[in-house]
C-alpha cells in the first residue's frame, strides 16, 4: 500500500465535499486490492439526518462497483479540521460490516496522521452475528 498516494487520492475527493452548513471539510479513498481507488466526500443537507459521510459515500462507492471488504487494501479519510477527525458512530457501525477488522484505516488533517482500524475504533460492535435469524 502507498499511504501517500492513498492520501492524496482522499485529499482530492475532499475538493468535491458540498459542506454549506458545517463547513467541515471530509475526503475519503478506498484502496482496493487491485489498486483501484475510489474516492468519496461529505454531501451536507438543510435536512441534517440526509447528509451522508465522505468515508461512507467511499465505501458505499465501492460495494456498487462490486467490491467487497476481501477486496479492500485500506481506507483513508481526511479532514479540513485542526486535529484529525475520526468516522462518527453512523460510518462506524457502516464500516464495522464492510470493513474487515483488520483493515487499515488512516486517518489524517493534513498536519497529523493517524493509522487505525475498525476494530479499535469500535470494540464490541453490533454486527450480523447479533441478529436472531
Amino acid at each position: 500500500m502507498n499511504k501517500d498516494e492513498l492520501l492524496a487520492k482522499a485529499f482530492e475527493a475532499m475538493k468535491n465535499a458540498y459542506a454549506p452548513y458545517s463547513h467541515y471539510y471530509v475526503g475519503a479513498a478506498v484502496l482496493t486490492k487491485d489498486g483501484e481507488y475510489t474516492p468519496g466526500a461529505n454531501i451536507e443537507n438543510a435536512s441534517y439526518g440526509a447528509t451522508n459521510c465522505g468515508e461512507r459515500t467511499a465505501i458505499f462507492a465501492a460495494y456498487a462497483k462490486g467490491y467487497r471488504k476481501d477486496d479492500i487494501e485500506a481506507l483513508a479519510i481526511v479532514t479540513s479540521g485542526d486535529r484529525i477527525g475520526t468516522p462518527c458512530g453512523i460510518c462506524r457501525q457502516v464500516l464495522s460490516e464492510l470493513l474487515n477488522k483488520d483493515t487499515p484505516i488512516i486517518l489524517s488533517n493534513g498536519k497529523d496522521e493517524m493509522i487505525t482500524n475498525i476494530e479499535e475504533l469500535l470494540p464490541y460492535s453490533f454486527g450480523e452475528e447479533d441478529l436472531n435469524k
